[in-house]
């Protein structure tokens, strides 16, 4: 449903929003945008609601609603923070679970169901009662692209930005390590604990290859190629950073690159470059399907409507809750 403000009265309004990504967003685009911004942005305050939002949002998600901005692991710890009775995840299905373990007596809202993830759906608590027989006694360590049901099945969650310290942090030998293979290899790479992987890969990372980054290479001088380990080892071969989205962010903050790739989905580009504008970025424009179903649109629906609401069983969610806890207090 659109809202119910004149488009010349939004413009005013948001103003100060479209100064701020106007690098990124075509004039042409906002008479559009700033409706809804205008109108999340007064459902907000009507609501007491918070929005919290992945790097890999749209601009004028990320800029212009949000009130939290990061990585899983970033969105997982500042959830807990809020006095907010609603919360709006502008991410997938699994992140706005995780707010949820995290805050359950609050209203969490996914503004779109079907956001889902191919790691998340590459694994099952079946699955990992499986691998639990086959290692007996052997820990797992469950990256937070999964369902709270894999969650409940774990001894502990990780991301990609902290990893390596919960892996560390069992003081074994060997863990179990889903689902994402890529970043199984890379844990494996920085550690002396033996990673026991499961063969789950995401999407978007996965369509990226080193033989692609040395062609960039070879058309851009200078190029600084900085890449997120759920990529496949070429990649991350190639690259000359590799980090969780919120590391490599805070990489072309500090380093400031004349000219960097950001390895990722392809929305992380420009919510950077809005705020760095000295940098070139040079885009390798992979999309992640389940991400683009979060709009603006959907976002006001689910402030109006105050769904679809994001429940989980409550013996699961105990279970869940601790997995991810434990991650936190790390």
């Amino acid at each position: 449903m659109r809202p119910n403000i004149d488009t010349k009265a939004a413009l005013a309004a948001t103003a100060q929003f479209y100064e701020h990504v106007k690098t990124v967003i075509p004039d042409v685009e906002w008479p559009v945008h700033a409706p809804y911004v205008a109108a999340i942005n007064q459902l907000k305050k009507e609501r007491n609601a918070v929005i919290l939002a992945h790097n890999y949002m749209t601009p004028e998600i990320f800029h212009c609603v949000a009130d939290i901005t990061g990585d899983s692991l970033a969105l997982a710890r500042k959830a807990v923070d809020t006095d907010a009775d609603v919360i709006v995840l502008a991410g997938v299905h699994f992140m706005a679970e995780t707010a949820k373990l995290l805050n359950p007596d609050k209203t969490v809202l996914i503004p779109d169901e079907r956001a889902g993830c191919s790691l998340a759906d590459s694994i099952t608590a079946a699955d990992i009662r499986a691998m639990r027989e086959k290692h007996p006694g052997v820990p797992v360590v469950t990256y937070v692209n999964t369902s709270a049901e894999v969650k409940a099945e774990s001894d502990i969650c990780c991301t990609s930005g902290n990893a390596v310290q919960v892996v560390e942090s069992l003081g074994v030998d060997e863990v179990i390590f889903l689902p994402d293979e890529y970043l199984a290899n890379y844990v494996a790479r920085q550690t002396d604990v033996r990673i026991i992987a499961w063969k789950g890969h995401c999407e978007v990372h996965e369509r990226f290859t080193g033989a692609e980054l040395e062609q960039y290479r070879c058309n851009y001088d200078d190029l600084t190629i900085i890449a997120h380990p759920e990529c496949p080892p070429d990649v991350l071969d190639t690259a000359d950073f590799v980090g969780s989205t919120a590391q490599m962010q805070s990489y072309v903050q500090k380093q400031r690159p004349r000219r960097v790739m950001m390895v990722t989905e392809c929305s992380m580009s420009d919510n950077v470059a809005a705020d760095i504008q000295d940098v070139e970025f040079i885009r390798p424009c992979n999309l992640c399907p389940h991400m683009k179903r979060i709009t603006l649109a959907k976002i006001y629906d689910a402030l109006d409507t105050l769904e679809p609401c994001v429940e989980i069983d409550p013996g699961i969610a105990v279970k869940a809750r601790r997995a991810v806890e434990r991650m936190i207090a790390i």
